[in-house]
């Protein structure tokens, strides 16, 4: 970690709220759904598909996930009557997992059929590893039940192997990516190379047992073992994906979509940013580096 990315994410409990905003704002379609259509249309318009996001996780209340429920159900529409091409992303805390978690399943389920319902594809996001066995519970126990439902697993995790595995026998559809939480170092790895060997041996684990993945990363050297794992298995343009940030690396998004290979975008929007941002930031301090670099760079989408 640079000295700079230190001493940026050690003054962000300091730094007012319309500033993180402004550093964070490349990175956020913006307040509203019409924000993230706006922004998600644009992506079309360059050849990328996009995931939506409603920001907001770890909800309290009931009322607070059957309100999450109603807003996704309003994403899958617009994204239906805009004619998007994209799906939607949603975290199982946001629709009450740490509440109860057969009442997480109904919400997701819930989201599930909406989107079958407008020929439409749900992704159960990833988060801290207190959650990840009950996600993939609710992962597998839905896909008996819906084919247009996918999940995510972290190449840090020290789990990650078994779970790819398991994943892999069913053919799931599946994000990949590093993982951002901080986690102990018996449940996580801590060596950055041994994540991203993790990384790639699970990519040859996963595209090799026939899973959609959609290779979620930022870092050239894993697009790279991404391209060679595509290359090994002979896979055609709609076997896998490459995934990436909203904001992050216009240049390496370019190039793939460049060379043909589809490129999908996570576009978060909501009030809710606040959190996410400071999150994001403290978790990967290299983002916050860019972040503070990116002020000065015109954002196309914006």
């Amino acid at each position: 970690m640079s000295l700079m990315n230190k001493a940026i994410v050690a003054t962000l409990p300091l730094v007012p709220k319309p500033l993180v905003r402004y550093f964070a704002g490349r990175y956020i379609a913006g307040d509203k759904l019409e924000d993230a259509v706006r922004v998600t249309k644009a992506l079309n318009k360059r050849g990328m598909c996009a995931t939506v996001d409603v920001l907001g996780e770890e909800v309290d209340t009931r009322e607070e996930a059957l309100a999450a429920v109603r807003n996704y159900k309003e994403v899958l529409a617009a994204v239906d009557a805009e004619k998007l091409d994209a799906n939607v992303s949603l975290k199982p805390t946001m629709f009450g997992l740490k509440i109860d978690k057969g009442f997480c399943r109904e919400n997701v389920a819930v989201i599930c059929e909406e989107a079958r319902r407008y020929g439409n594809f749900v992704r159960i996001d990833m988060e801290d590893s207190s959650c990840t066995r009950d996600t993939l519970d609710i992962y597998y126990s839905l896909r008996d039940t819906y084919d247009n439902v996918g999940t995510v697993i972290q190449s840090y995790l020290r789990r990650s192997l078994a779970d790819g595995v398991g994943l892999a026998a069913v053919k799931a559809n599946l994000r990949l990516c590093k993982g951002i939480y901080v986690e102990p170092r018996e449940i996580a790895y801590k060596d950055k190379a041994v994540v991203n060997a993790n990384y790639a041996f699970l990519l040859d684990v996963l595209l090799g047992g026939g899973c959609y993945v959609g290779i979620a990363t930022h870092d050239e050297k894993m697009v790279w073992e991404g391209l060679r794992a595509v290359y090994k298995f002979g896979l055609k343009r709609d076997q896998y994906e490459f995934q990436m940030l909203l904001g992050v690396d216009a240049e390496l998004r370019d190039i793939i979509v460049g060379q043909n290979h589809r490129l999908r975008i996570y576009v978060p929007f909501g009030t809710a940013w606040y959190p996410y941002s400071t999150r994001r930031l403290k978790e990967n301090p290299h983002l916050a580096g860019q972040c503070f670099r990116n002020i000065f760079v015109k954002y196309e989408f914006k």
